[in-house]
């Protein structure tokens, strides 16, 4: 019986790790679910969008392999990353962020008073959190512009694992 218990208790873990994690690459499937979206904006001007769970640095990556395949699919050799977001906040300032708090107080009785100082870190004990990196990007052909946000299309889709 213990042996039993001590399966399901795996299983149970397992089963809610496989709920709690990142899709594997594709297409977004339904409101709110894992994957891409992309946006035309232009002839050659993109707006792409990789949800997922947990893995922000993956889904950052996989919209990068999306903007790439989106560039090779429209027959163009290089796109160049103009604005990006991660979360909602432009330029990928996502993470966890330190604070610092200061507080005091007296008391009548006893003619005691007290101040302290704190500093926290935001910890997430729910388990992995949705993430999203929305990049936009403008699309070219020939020579890849000398910018460090300009990127190859073919060399991005053979460079990061899907």
């Amino acid at each position: 019986m213990k042996r039993l218990a001590i399966a399901l208790t795996g299983l149970s873990a397992l089963a809610l790790a496989a709920c709690a994690s990142l899709a594997p690459y594709g297409a977004q499937r339904g409101s709110g679910g894992q994957g891409y979206s992309e946006q035309r904006i232009e002839t050659n001007r993109y707006r792409v969008t990789y949800n997922g769970v947990g893995a922000a640095g993956r889904v950052a990556d996989w919209a990068l392999v999306r903007a790439a395949d989106l560039t090779t699919e429209q027959g163009y050799d290089w796109f160049e990353v103009t604005q990006s977001w991660t979360d909602g906040r432009p330029g990928g300032a996502g993470g966890v962020r330190p604070s610092l708090s200061v507080g005091g107080g007296t008391s009548r009785y006893g003619g005691y008073s007290a101040s302290g100082v704190g500093v926290g870190l935001g910890l997430n004990f729910s388990g992995p959190e949705p993430t999203s990196t929305t990049l936009e990007v403008v699309m070219g052909r020939g020579a890849k512009p000398d910018s460090p946000y300009a990127y190859d299309a073919r060399s991005i889709q053979g460079a990061i694992p899907r």
